[in-house]
């Protein structure tokens, strides 16, 4: 079994206990964005699995989008980021 060369942890346990590993990010060729996926992405960046540039640049993403991501989830939580709950937690 080969294992790729990656720079930084392979795994990161979770303040819930669970681990997450690089295998849990949703694949690069992501196009559509649901909130899991979304979520996934800040948890990697946060919990240090994946540095932030390596996931603006693998995902195609801009920091505006990533940071809006990250801001909806400690505001509000992970339902924040469903597409039909943007106006019910909208920032005014």
């Amino acid at each position: 079994m080969y294992l790729k060369k990656v720079d930084g942890p392979r795994a990161v346990t979770l303040p819930d206990g669970s681990i997450m590993t690089r295998a849990d990010l949703p694949p690069a060729s992501t196009r559509r964005w649901v909130a899991s996926r979304k979520a996934a992405v800040v948890k990697g960046v946060v919990f240090g699995l994946i540095p932030l540039k390596e996931a603006l640049k693998l995902y195609g993403l801009s920091q505006e989008e990533y940071d809006s991501w990250r801001s909806a989830i400690e505001n509000h939580g992970e339902n924040a980021l469903k597409t039909t709950s943007l106006q019910k937690y909208r920032q005014l």
